[in-house]
């Protein structure tokens, strides 16, 4: 049996942490970079290995950053009455790119997923805390409303309210431009629920 050289070895190895990529598919990506475009490859080796030693977490919103102060964090544009909570970057760029809220966020780097092994101490709910106390703002939680996401929600909002600071949840309900016909019944039962009144 040929057996492949040890660095080859070790780069399919290395590509297999990234999320959804296995064996076939680490070996595709080796064999492509290595056989049809090697200068994408250093360029990919020197912008990993930039990236892993220039970016780091922002002291206030925890989002991803060059600066110890990420550039959102200190616009003076920026509303200080409000603190939005989200699981991850992606999305607070999706946030953002809505173009509906002006305040401040707080990026939890993930959401608590005891299968996963990640409980309360593991994500930073303490500067979280930190955060809103120094704001003395509301709280708005927009975590996924997946089981995961909803448990997350509720431990923080339990958490929060329990120091005195207000805590309100993104509401659910059906997609704009959506048709009831073609909405799930979870959905369609969740926006009958939050409904709200009619105004002028």
């Amino acid at each position: 049996m040929i057996k492949s050289p040890s660095s080859l070895e070790e780069l399919i190895s290395a590509l297999r942490c990234l999320p959804g990529v296995g064996p076939k598919s680490a070996q595709r990506m080796a064999y492509h970079l290595l056989q049809r475009d090697r200068q994408g490859a250093l360029h990919l080796s020197h912008s990993l290995k930039h990236a892993v030693e220039s970016v780091k977490h922002c002291a206030k919103c925890n989002n991803f950053s060059e600066e110890d102060i990420c550039s959102l964090c200190s616009s003076g544009r920026r509303e200080n009455d409000l603190l939005c909570v989200v699981e991850m970057p992606a999305d607070l760029l999706m946030m953002e790119q809505a173009q509906c809220y002006r305040g401040m966020y707080f990026v939890l780097m993930g959401r608590l997923s005891p299968l996963d092994g990640v409980g309360a101490r593991e994500l930073p709910l303490e500067r979280l805390l930190k955060r809103a106390q120094e704001l003395s703002c509301e709280v708005i939680l927009a975590t996924n409303f997946t089981v995961e996401g909803e448990a997350t929600s509720h431990y923080i909002a339990t958490m929060l309210r329990a120091n005195g600071i207000k805590v309100s949840r993104i509401a659910r309900g059906l997609p704009v431009g959506g048709e009831l016909e073609y909405v799930d019944s979870g959905t369609l039962a969740q926006a009958v629920l939050e409904r709200r009144a009619v105004t002028e």
